[in-house]
């Protein structure tokens, strides 16, 4: 046990000399006095820049909300395959859906965004389009887990019937599985309200094309109120999400 804590200790030591090794201990040691300095220019908020950060503002939601669609779309046919008593072909199909699950998943929404911006160029399309390829992950593997969960003696009551493998589906799984469908589906909602927000840094529109505008003049009163208002937009999201996932579950 003591030498198990001390190759621990050893190991934290070492990694904390490789991460600090090109560290200007200089810069940090001034980091308060910046921070107090950039805090202190931040302040008050410009009210006045409020309506201009509207129409940006419903571009990140319709980012977020048609991604979330997109993503969902996308997903479900891809969790059917991946679950074990649903898909076509254990070797083959299964294994394919898994991979792009693993994919999207490896994938930030952020890297998906710059890949996109420079294959169709900048603008909201590219926002759209990268938060549905990083929701197929989540979706797809939490609806698989939920398919795989599912109560096999109904789905056998279903084909006792005599139904065919699609009612089995229609009347046996999805029944079963809608409850949990619409709660991740509004989770998804909830979390890709947050990511949209940092896409306009590189070119896939809303809000934060304004972000990165005011901070590349240094207008800190303006990203002051950027940020209050992504922060009032992430709490009313959140309160909705939990509010429709009550409802529902």
């Amino acid at each position: 046990m003591w030498m198990g804590w001390l190759a621990l200790v050893a190991l934290f030591v070492w990694c904390w000399r490789v991460m600090t090794e090109n560290t200007i201990w200089a810069f940090v040691s001034d980091a308060p006095r910046q921070a107090a300095d950039i805090g202190g220019r931040m302040m008050p908020p410009r009210l006045s820049y409020l309506p201009e950060l509207m129409v940006p503002l419903w571009d990140t939601i319709n980012i977020a909300t048609l991604g979330t669609l997109g993503g969902v779309i996308m997903a479900v046919p891809v969790a059917f395959i991946a679950a074990r008593n649903t898909t076509p072909s254990q070797h083959i199909l299964r294994p394919i859906a898994l991979f792009i699950i693993v994919a999207s998943r490896s994938i930030n929404s952020l890297i998906w965004a710059l890949l996109l911006v420079a294959i169709i160029g900048p603008g909201i399309l590219a926002g759209i389009v990268a938060i549905a390829l990083r929701s197929i992950g989540f979706v797809g593997k939490l609806l698989y887990e939920a398919i795989e969960e599912t109560d096999a003696r109904q789905i056998e009551a279903v084909q006792a019937t005599g139904a065919s493998p699609a009612q089995v589906v229609s009347y046996g799984i999805v029944p079963q599985i809608m409850p949990a469908f619409w709660g991740i589906s509004v989770f998804r909602w909830d979390i890709n309200i947050r990511e949209s927000t940092i896409l306009g840094l590189v070119g896939a529109g809303g809000i934060g094309l304004k972000l990165q505008a005011s901070l590349n003049v240094l207008a800190w009163p303006q990203v002051t109120m950027i940020l209050l208002l992504i922060l009032a937009t992430v709490v009313l999201s959140e309160w909705v999400s939990a509010r429709v996932r009550h409802a529902i579950i």
